[in-house]
């Protein structure tokens, strides 16, 4: 049978925002690979002193593409960048471009944003709010538009702890186009004092300028065909193109490679919350999906008359097939002599609790009285303190996260899985998706490898394994006698106090 998505996404044209992150790539990598599509055009900013050619050059050295550049060594020519950024007025795009993209382009899917919790409210606002509305305002004007999926986030109202899949303006202290006259009245200081005000019980900018997005969206998409997808945590590929793969740092997989490390010894976590995290595989398939569905239903409602609504697609893990953050973490600390890292600095383990107090009690036995002593050995040594710099960003971001480290949510799918059932055989095999049927212990060993290989840099080799091994065994005896040393030593201050007052 023929995928009905594949035939759906011939010679199309698409512009995607966003193309640079983590989704973002594979999305391309997935509509290069396995469809023929005409035209890719990928908003993107200079950045770091590499104009948009340099940085999109880059990609072919990058593992995600290794598969499809040797099935198709000229694929990139598909692939044309359009300078913008989403902080500038009309996206930065130059009115050549925009008349381009007006005349030429069929699909949108916009992902760009930042994820920095704890990025300043008028940037949060420029980049995740105030370009919504621009790119809402450009799809208007493209002609042969039929389908656009917006980017958002599963945690957009993590104000309640059920989410559906609808949208929750009530929750918003401030109605969106308020909030972004504001921020045109108002200076970039004066705005970001009245963050604590504007977010009410958003915990950050970024779930805070998510959920005005998604305002932008039910209130501002008219009759624009337009769909809201929204994802859990994303982490690593579990299939495609190659298992494992991952190339940042955020997260849930923070936490696994701070603990692979050896560094991160102690967290603010509840190992009895659902971990709601999905691979970025699953979520690239779910967009194309989501978009080709999208374009089917405006066909069919331009045929009926009937207003268009936007569809949400909430993406998380099954209620079927549910795992806890113990799931999560006790991936790491059991496969921890399968997949050890070479450039450990302590045996991997990881100490939870969820009372902040405690913790921040913990780091000081953990975390900082190893890390000053092993700075000060470094400076002995005459090397550059390592430790306490690394504690501190650890610890910072923890603070931005613990939110989402202790407390839980449970989500309803029913577009999801309605649109899962109405794909045919091949388009689920060709664009899975389907969170009931991931084998999670087979994933983590997927993940933790790819982790190993595509973060940590260690060699998929035998030999490094084995080394890494070797390293593992010899902290655990260390470990060991540590424990035993800290031991004798309470006893023997417990001995000592029982001397002196008895």
């Amino acid at each position: 049978m023929e995928s009905e998505i594949k035939k759906f996404y011939k010679n199309k044209t698409i512009f995607l925002t966003g193309g640079s992150g983590f989704l973002g790539k594979v999305i391309i990598e997935k509509l290069l690979r396995a469809t023929d599509v005409k035209r890719i055009y990928l908003l993107i900013r200079s950045k770091r002193g590499k104009d948009t050619q340099e940085r999109f050059a880059q990609w072919k050295t990058s593992s995600l593409f290794d598969v499809l550049l040797k099935s198709k060594p000229n694929i990139f020519d598909r692939v044309v960048t359009i300078a913008g950024d989403c902080q500038e007025p009309d996206l930065g795009i130059s009115p050549k471009e925009r008349a381009l993209l007006t005349q030429e382009v069929e699909l949108v899917v916009h992902s760009a944003a930042t994820v920095n919790f704890a990025e300043p409210l008028h940037v949060a606002l420029d980049i995740n709010a105030s370009a919504t509305r621009q790119m809402l305002q450009l799809a208007k004007e493209m002609q042969r538009l039929v389908a656009f999926v917006h980017v958002s986030t599963a945690f957009s109202n993590c104000v309640i702890h059920h989410i559906k899949e609808r949208f929750y303006p009530e929750h918003l202290s401030c109605r969106v186009n308020k909030v972004l006259e504001l921020r045109e009245l108002l200076s970039t200081d004066m705005l970001d004092r009245m963050a604590p005000a504007l977010l009410d019980r958003f915990p950050n900018t970024y779930t805070y300028t998510k959920a005005l997005a998604e305002q932008l969206v039910q209130t501002e998409a008219g009759d624009l065909p337009v769909c809201i997808f929204r994802p859990g945590s994303i982490v690593a590929t579990s299939k495609e193109p190659v298992p494992g793969w991952i190339d940042n740092i955020y997260g849930p997989i923070a936490v696994l490679y701070g603990v692979s490390f050896g560094v991160l010894r102690v967290a603010p976590l509840n190992r009895k919350a659902i971990s709601n995290i999905v691979p970025v595989d699953g979520c690239a398939n779910l967009v194309l999906a989501c978009a080709w569905r999208t374009a089917m239903e405006a066909t069919q409602r331009k045929q009926q008359v009937i207003p268009a609504d936007a569809t949400i697609y909430n993406y998380v893990p099954s209620s079927e097939n549910i795992i806890h953050n113990s799931d999560f973490t006790g991936a790491v600390e059991g496969k921890r002599h399968v997949f050890p890292m070479t450039q450990a600095i302590w045996y991997p383990f990881l100490h939870t609790t969820t009372i902040p107090w405690l913790f921040k009690l913990a780091t000081i036995f953990y975390h900082l009285l190893p890390g000053y002593l092993v700075d000060l050995l470094l400076r002995l040594r005459g090397q550059k303190p390592r430790l306490i710099p690394i504690y501190d960003k650890i610890h910072k971001n923890i603070d931005v996260l613990q939110k989402f480290m202790i407390e839980s949510w449970s989500f309803e799918t029913p577009n999801t899985d309605r649109l899962w059932h109405s794909m045919s055989a091949a388009d689920q095999l060709e664009f899975e998706f389907d969170m009931k049927s991931l084998d999670w212990p087979g994933y983590f060993d997927r993940a933790l490898f790819g982790m190993r290989t595509y973060l940590g840099k260690e060699e998929p080799t035998e030999e490094s394994i084995r080394l890494g091994q070797l390293k593992v065994n010899r902290f655990l005896i260390l470990h060991r006698l540590l424990q035993f040393g800290i031991f004798c030593l309470g006893i023997a201050i417990v001995r000592w106090l029982l001397l002196l007052f008895l």
